[in-house]
This record gives structure tokens, C-alpha cells and sequence, in this order.
């Protein structure tokens, strides 16, 4: 639903997988190999994915000050079982948390999220806190106070609910 670029580096990876689900439509992409395929799982790892996934959710729903939208595995817990290593860069001597595996996708967000730690873009990915969307974004805002994912779809329904419930004046 976003109307805004990806996020940038790695938590675009996260953002993409948040986004699998649409819940007002119930639609899954993680349901279909093709849907799978950008994520590089298997159908057998389904079970875990979607568990990482509401994990992420939860989380970026707090980025943006929401409470979680259900009882989740804290994402903490998740990613400290993710296989990573320090990379040192032999040229510049930089360093950053690499996936000590390519392949298992929770090494690669545990990735994902260590760089945007130390990159300061890990608070501004968020969730739509309309509670059908919970959509997530990258909140490019100056202030980062951004509140749904898209002002044309999402803000105009709340803004719409707003007004409607507002008693009318005589």
C-alpha cells in the first residue's frame, strides 16, 4: 500500500517480508512459490517465516508508537538464534554483522536490522496504524512522525472516520 520508496540497504529485505501479508485481504504472498522465491524459502520453512514476520510487525508497529496487534514471539528472542560474524572490509578496515550463512533468511534480517541499528534507520521503519493495514514503511518524514503508510489511502480513511463521527452542528 505505501506510496514511498523501499527502505533503504537491508531493511528494505524486512519491509518487503512485513509486506507479504495484506490483512485486509487475507492474501499471502508466502503462499505461492513465486511469492516465496524473492525470500529464498522453502514451503517447509512457512511456519517459521510467518512467525518472524508478525515478530517484525509487532516491532514496527512500536516504532510508530502502536501496541502489538497480537501475542508474538519477541523479536529479540528470534534473531538471537540467527549465525552471524563480524566482516572486516580489507581495503577501508570497515566492519559490519554478516549472515555466516547466505542462505537462511533470519541471518539475513538479523543482518539487516545490526546495520540499520548502527546506521540510525532501524526506529524509522514502521507499521500503517490502521489496524486493517498494518502495512509497513519507511518514514522519510523530517520529524518521523509519519502515522500510515499511505495519506492517500490509509490517512483519507481515517480522516473520513473522523469526520463522520463528528456530531453534527446546527
Amino acid at each position: 500500500m505505501s506510496e514511498s520508496a523501499p527502505a533503504p540497504d537491508g531493511l528494505a529485505l524486512v519491509e518487503a517480508l512485513v509486506n507479504t501479508l495484506d490483512l485486509e485481504s487475507g492474501a499471502d504472498a508466502l503462499d505461492t512459490a513465486e511469492g516465496r522465491a524473492p525470500f529464498g524459502i522453502a514451503e517447509a520453512e512457512l511456519a517459521e517465516v510467518r512467525e518472524l514476520r508478525e515478530s517484525l510487525r509487532a516491532v514496527c508497529l512500536a516504532h510508530a508508537g502502536h501496541p502489538p496487534h497480537r501475542a508474538v514471539t519477541p523479536l529479540g528472542e528470534l534473531l538471537a538464534r540467527a549465525p552471524l560474524y563480524v566482516a572486516v572490509d580489507e581495503r577501508d578496515g570497515s566492519a559490519s554483522l554478516a549472515p555466516a550463512d547466505e542462505g537462511p533468511l533470519l541471518s539475513r534480517v538479523a543482518a539487516a536490522v545490526a546495520h540499520a541499528l548502527t546506521a540510525g534507520t532501524w526506529l524509522r521503519l514502521k507499521a500503517c496504524e490502521l489496524p486493517e493495514c498494518h502495512w509497513a514503511y519507511y518514514d522519510r518524514s523530517p520529524a518521523g512522525r509519519r502515522r500510515w503508510c499511505s495519506m492517500s489511502v490509509c490517512g483519507a480513511r481515517v480522516k473520513m472516520r473522523r469526520y463522520r463521527a463528528k456530531p453534527e452542528r446546527t
